[in-house]
């Protein structure tokens, strides 16, 4: 969210750097960023490994990795550059001295690399390490800022509930300040999430209808065609309301709830989403469960692939209750928002691979047109997707040619690939790049992390007490389960259906 500008001199630190994070996503964001000149002259990469791995080791799986992964074409000779500047370091969060060992490998590199002693450490591990690295790191000085930067990048989830995401919150920053943290969620890191914003301030004709007086509801919509694949020990002790709401559709709610910040920096941002967060109104156990639906796919059939029953998954406990599939309804305590329903909806194993916001208006007063033809009036949506295709879409209506009065719904359609030549990324770039110049406008800071764990308890407390009593199932390849529908149909309203 930045305007160009190179970053300082800095080393960035990865631990769990033979994992799938890295590979998949951190290096190949790595690499895009050295395509657009946008990583400093001196620079260097430290992964961390627990088990013995020679630099070149570790150059090589990266270099795999990247030719794998990669959203680009590769150039081999950017590739090596980036490559060159890797070394491995050994170091083991159960082992505290292997730390010592770590502070002064990186001392010494970091002078011959002239990187200035900033250093951003990003952890690409399990939750049960974020908390044992940074104490690590901290023990050994590595978090002290003394004229230069040190910042730590850490992924989500962020907690379990709201007790342990609190608890984390209260160590972290017994070691350092809340601006050397980034809570990173790369939804944040997709264009048209971002565009949320310039799409709401930026233009006059939005804001002075984004509130009760004119919207009637907002949907927002995870959808993922994929099982839980390999996942199942994570997943099954996860689901899909901890794995989902809580950050990545908690992320989306809040830029498109938030009211205008002030100044179009992190404070200010950050601040304002952080209050509409804390204005969902937290519901008793008994409301949660009228209010949301938890469901469960078996096998069936995704487009040409086939997917098993989620309990026959490797991993995952016989007779499990996790929910893959959840839907809530929410409502916000303010005055912008107040009346206005929020729906929720995230699923694993379901027809289509899709991720929008749609912001129903309400109807136009039919009155004017009781003695024509037309019999209703199509909806108005402004949807803005992300997935598949990144873009807004704006549904209203129009007059059909011809000599009498037939109204028919029509859409005007926006697509980043059809306007602007960008590059695929892996929604990492700006991330990553935000991390290093110190920009934290599209990181969580503490009391939002709060805020969207205190909302969604509730669900969790209802739903761990009723185990397996209102756990719906349903085929994979569908929309999810019925009950779903009918938690909109007794407002009177439907979900967007998939397309």
């Amino acid at each position: 969210m930045s305007n160009g500008q190179k970053p300082d001199p800095c080393s960035i630190i990865i631990f769990g750097v033979t994992g799938d994070l890295a590979h998949r996503l951190v290096i190949p964001a790595l690499y895009n960023l050295t395509t657009g000149k946008l990583l400093p002259e001196n620079f260097c990469i430290v992964g961390i490994a627990r088990k013995g791995m020679s630099s070149d080791e570790l150059r090589d799986s990266l270099m795999k990795g990247l030719h794998q992964f990669t959203t680009r074409k590769i150039d081999e000779t950017l590739a090596k550059q980036l490559l060159s500047c890797v070394t491995c370091i050994e170091a083991d969060p159960k082992d505290p001295a292997s730390f010592d060992a770590l502070r002064d490998q990186l001392d010494k590199l970091e002078a011959r690399r002239e990187t200035g002693g900033n250093r951003l450490f990003y952890l690409a591990t399990p939750p049960t390490a974020f908390l044992p690295i940074a104490k690590g790191l901290a023990r050994t000085g590595m978090l002290k800022e003394n004229g230069m930067w040190r910042r730590l990048v850490i992924e989500k989830p962020f907690g379990t509930d709201l007790a342990s995401a609190q608890e984390l919150n209260h160590e972290l920053l017994k070691l350092m300040d809340e601006h050397q943290i980034y809570r990173i969620d790369h939804y944040l890191g997709k264009e048209t999430v971002q565009n949320i914003l310039v799409l709401r301030f930026a233009n006059g004709m939005f804001e002075p209808i984004w509130n009760r007086n004119h919207i009637d509801h907002i949907q927002i919509t995870v959808d993922e065609k994929i099982g839980v694949g390999h996942r199942g020990s994570f997943y099954d002790a996860t689901g899909a309301l901890r794995d989902m709401v809580p950050n990545h559709l908690f992320q989306l709610l809040a830029l498109v709830t938030m009211g205008p910040p002030s100044r179009f920096d992190a404070h200010a941002v950050r601040s304002e989403k952080a209050e509409v967060l804390s204005s969902i109104q937290i519901q008793s156990e008994e409301e949660a469960l009228k209010n949301s639906v938890r469901g469960q796919y078996r096998g069936g059939k995704v487009g040409d692939l086939e997917i098993e029953d989620y309990r026959k998954t490797e991993n995952i406990k016989p007779g499990s209750t996790t929910e893959t599939y959840a839907a809530l309804k929410l409502t916000i305590d303010n005055w912008r928002w107040a009346g206005v329903p929020f729906y929720l909806r995230t699923g694993k194993a379901l027809g289509i691979k899709r991720t929008e916001i749609a912001i129903k208006f309400k109807q136009a007063p039919f009155a004017m047109f009781r003695n024509t033809p037309v019999d209703k009036l199509s909806q108005n949506y402004l949807v803005i997707s992300t997935e598949p295709v990144e873009g807004i879409e704006l549904q209203f209506n129009t007059k059909v040619p011809g000599p009498t009065i037939n109204i028919d719904g029509v859409e005007m359609k926006f697509r980043y690939k059809d306007y602007f030549n960008a590059e695929p990324s892996t929604g990492y770039e700006t991330l990553i790049y935000d991390c290093m110049i110190g920009d934290n406008i599209l990181f969580q800071r503490a009391d939002s992390v709060e805020a969207g764990w205190r909302a969604v308890q509730p669900f969790l407390d209802a739903w761990k007490k009723a185990g397996a009593r209102g756990l719906k199932i349903y085929d994979a390849g569908t929309e999810g389960p019925e009950e779903a529908d009918e938690l909109l149909a007794r407002d009177g309203r439907s979900w967007r259906k998939l397309a």
